[in-house]
């Protein structure tokens, strides 16, 4: 356990941690909840707004490059309002980007749809960059992946309910005649009948608006407590007593690409499941549930560290066995041949069921990393974990050269793109985390 765990654990009693704990429960499920109705927003806006496939997953770029953006101005705003003040902040602004989508909804204006979706994205960015530092320091550092995993369960949980809540609220059963009978009215009649369906997310997102900004104040006077993260004693004060920015701390870096790298696999992982079973002969009224199973085998990861972490195994084992697993499951997925095998009564080539597997081999990856890249950063903490915030836009460029990969060879040859990904996180988990200088020395060898 680093020092700095240490006095916030001498400061805060068990019920203080508990009750704490599901405070950013909450918060994980509202990353979660907002962050997985673009699966809903993408094909909608694409409908009611007329869009090509490029302009509509402009929503997944909107929305994650806000983390490239707004990552290391965050840790500055947390840095001088404090973690509670800045969780209000992070909920308010995320108010109002979904507020945007009123007034964009009543002039069916994509453009300010777009601004919406930054908008929440940066909000998002100040609560993950608050939220995860949190998880990691409140506890024992070697149990941090368990807390972290059980966060997950509340993120994935979460992304299990969004589209089904979201899609209840803005799609009707008979929206597929209603778009494929478009081409047979005029353009009068077209553009009201689309001007009725985009107006249809005006109620959802004014309750959500509602939500968000109740949810800031009750964070604000919560009984969550403040931790102190700029005061260093003991080893961590000797440590970084000659360190001047986060640069100081290359495993800080190297977690940070590993992070990039990490959220872009999971995503591709998810978002491209749909269309690989189609590409495998899976209609796609049968294939939307492919992305639930893959999000269920991440959960059932969670569970799985959650009992094993780290009585049975330690957060570090975890990290490496999931590396492992996703680079072995991303070559299964390129390479396997066979054919069609069944699982819960549905019927895939087997390949597909490897790419369902990776959302078990990532469950434990974003966990792993954050306590070993945050470790002993004391006054760098709120800085070093913007830092990593800002590899979330791996979520929006990952995928983007996924997409040139299959559209260059075909759709099963551009999970090849998972290959490299999984090896440099491999480095990480059984090196990149010890190194602390840049002429790469371990742990082992700066003690010597």
């Amino acid at each position: 356990m680093s020092n700095q765990n240490s006095v916030v654990m001498s400061s805060l009693s068990a019920r203080q941690i508990n009750s704490s704990l599901i405070i950013i429960g909450t918060l994980f499920f509202v990353f979660g909840f907002i962050s997985w109705a673009n699966a809903i927003l993408i094909p909608y806006f694409k409908i009611a707004c007329e869009l090509t496939h490029f302009e509509s997953y402009l929503v997944a770029f909107s929305f994650y490059i806000a983390y490239l953006v707004m990552s290391v101005p965050s840790s500055y705003l947390l840095k001088r309002t404090g973690f509670k003040k800045g969780i209000m902040i992070g909920f308010w602004i995320m108010a109002a980007g979904t507020f945007f989508f009123i007034p964009a909804a009543f002039i069916r204006a994509y453009n300010l749809f777009l601004s919406g979706l930054f908008i929440i994205g940066v909000g998002l960015s100040i609560l993950q960059s608050a939220a995860n530092p949190y998880v990691t320091i409140l506890g024992p550092l070697q149990s941090a992946a368990k807390r972290i995993s059980i966060m997950g369960i509340f993120n994935k949980g979460a992304g299990i309910m969004a589209p089904l809540l979201l899609a209840a609220f803005i799609l009707k059963p008979n929206d597929d005649s209603l778009v494929n009978s478009l081409h047979l009215v005029s353009e009068t009649e077209k553009d009201m009948i689309l001007n009725n369906l985009i107006k249809r997310v005006i109620i959802p997102y004014a309750i959500i608006t509602l939500i968000l900004f109740i949810l800031g104040l009750i964070v604000r006077y919560s009984s969550l407590p403040e931790i102190e993260t700029e005061t260093e004693e003991g080893d961590v004060f000797i440590a970084n007593a000659n360190k001047k920015t986060i640069f100081d701390f290359p495993y800080l870096i190297l977690g940070a690409l590993a992070i990039f790298l990490h959220v872009g696999t999971q995503v591709i992982a998810v978002d491209t499941i749909i269309g690989y079973a189609n590409y495998q002969g899976i209609s796609l009224s049968s294939a939307k549930v492919f992305p639930s199973l893959t999000l269920l085998a991440t959960i059932i990861g969670y569970l799985t560290g959650i009992f094993l972490i780290p009585k049975v195994i330690s957060q570090k084992t975890a990290l490496q066995f999931c590396t492992i697993l996703g680079l072995v499951l991303s070559l299964l997925t390129v390479y396997t041949g066979g054919g069609k095998i069944e699982i819960f009564g549905f019927n895939a080539h087997i390949s597909t069921w490897f790419l369902v597997m990776l959302g078990f081999a990532n469950s434990l990856i974003w966990a792993g990393i954050w306590p070993l890249a945050l470790n002993n950063l004391g006054r760098f903490t709120k800085l070093g974990a913007s830092v990593l915030i800002m590899g979330l836009c791996g979520n929006a460029i990952l995928p983007l050269l996924y997409g040139l990969v299959a559209d260059k060879y075909s759709v099963r040859d551009g999970y090849m793109i998972l290959v490299p990904c999984y090896l440099y996180l491999i480095f990480y988990a059984f090196k990149g985390y010890s190194i602390k200088s840049w002429n790469f020395k371990t742990d082992d060898e700066t003690n010597n």
